[in-house]
This record gives structure tokens, sequence and C-alpha cells, in this order.
């Protein structure tokens, strides 16, 4: 009788390593459409929002000088990019306003009641206080700036409008706000969008139960 030799041959894969096990087990994809963006200092802007991005992330590179071919190494300096909001303009101009106070405020081109009045007043984190100095070398008391700043959440959702993300961002204030362009020659009725984009001291993604 012949005797039949079977081999076994370790291929070393395990379930981590092999391609049926690394295969997603969840197969929806992202739409665009599936979020929500609030921030506290605009209330009445993110009821119209239509667009906000999760922003781009930048690290720096080091470079190894040789004789030869100069060699990447890794960097320690982290670059966010801007967080970019686009909304529809209501009829009354409220939400545009409110981000045109917001930067006037921070900017007061005009005169330093504008800076006065927004931290104030105007913001929905007013802070009292007058701060500052009374004469040239004399050093008072600092001014409070925490109400040019606010924190936002932009919540991630599925396609069945459960949240699944949410990404933090940290102290934002805005840096630009677009124009509003007038025309009468518009063929059919387009709701004017305005941008505002913003910078921040950082932001953080939080995954959520679903």
């Amino acid at each position: 009788m012949e005797q039949v030799v079977f081999f076994v041959i370790n291929t070393g894969m395990t379930t981590e390593t092999s391609p049926l096990g690394r295969q997603p087990t969840v197969l929806d994809y992202l739409s665009p459409t599936q979020f929500k963006f609030g921030i506290h200092q605009l209330p009445k802007v993110e009821f119209f929002t239509t667009e906000a991005n999760i922003p781009d992330v930048t690290l720096g590179e080091l470079v190894l000088p040789t004789p030869f071919k100069q060699i990447p190494i890794v960097g320690d300096q982290v670059t966010f990019g801007n967080l970019i909001v686009t909304f529809i303009v209501d009829e009354n101009l409220e939400n545009y306003i409110s981000c045109h106070n917001w930067l006037i405020g921070i900017g007061f081109p005009k005169e330093r009641e504008q800076f006065t009045d927004f931290r104030s007043n105007t913001s929905n984190t007013p802070t009292a206080g007058a701060g500052g100095n009374t004469d040239i070398g004399k050093v008072g008391k600092p001014t409070a700036d925490r109400s040019f700043y606010s924190d936002a959440t932009l919540t991630v959702l599925t396609n069945k409008n459960n949240p699944v993300l949410e990404v933090r961002f940290e102290d934002l204030f805005p840096v630009s706000l677009s124009s509003l362009n007038f025309s009468q020659s518009a063929e059919d009725v387009q709701y004017l969008t305005a941008t505002i984009d913003f910078r921040y001291k950082i932001y953080t993604m939080h995954t959520l139960d679903t």
C-alpha cells in the first residue's frame, strides 16, 4: 500500500495580515451632505450652514544634508489648514452682520470703542474690565480677550443621521469674510451665500458610539 504524505506550508499569515481578514466589514460610504455645524459665537450662522470642512493637516520635515542626496526626516511642527464655512445669508442679513461685527471688533479699523463694545456687549461671551495702559512705560492690567474667540463643533452623520464623529475646534476666530454680489441680470433666483474663514488653536476628532 502506498503512503500519501501531505505537507502543510506555514505562510505566516494571521487574521491581521491575510487579505481576507483585512477586508472592511462596513461598506457604506460617507455622504458630503450628512453633517451638522455648531458655533457658539454665531448661532444664526450655524442654522444656515451649507458647507464646512475638516481642515487639512501638514507635517513639516527636516532635511539632513549629505555630500550626495539630501535626506528628508520627520519634522516636529504640524500646520492646520483653515476652517472654511459657507452659509446662506438670511433676508435681513443678520447672520452676515454678526460675522462682520466679529471681524470689525477684533480689528477696530475706525476707533478703539469698536474693540471694547464688541468685547463687552456684542460678543456672546462678553468680558468686562478696561485693562490696557494709561501711560507710556506704565504696565496696566491685561485686557481680557476671551470674548474674541469661540469653540465650534462639526458633527459627521451616517446615512441614517446617526452621529459618528465630532471634530471639535478650540479658540477659533475669523480671518476673512467673503463679499456679497448683487445682480439684476440673474435669470433664476439664486440665494446669496457667504464664506467665512477661521483660524484656531487646534482641532481634535472624537469618535461617537452609534
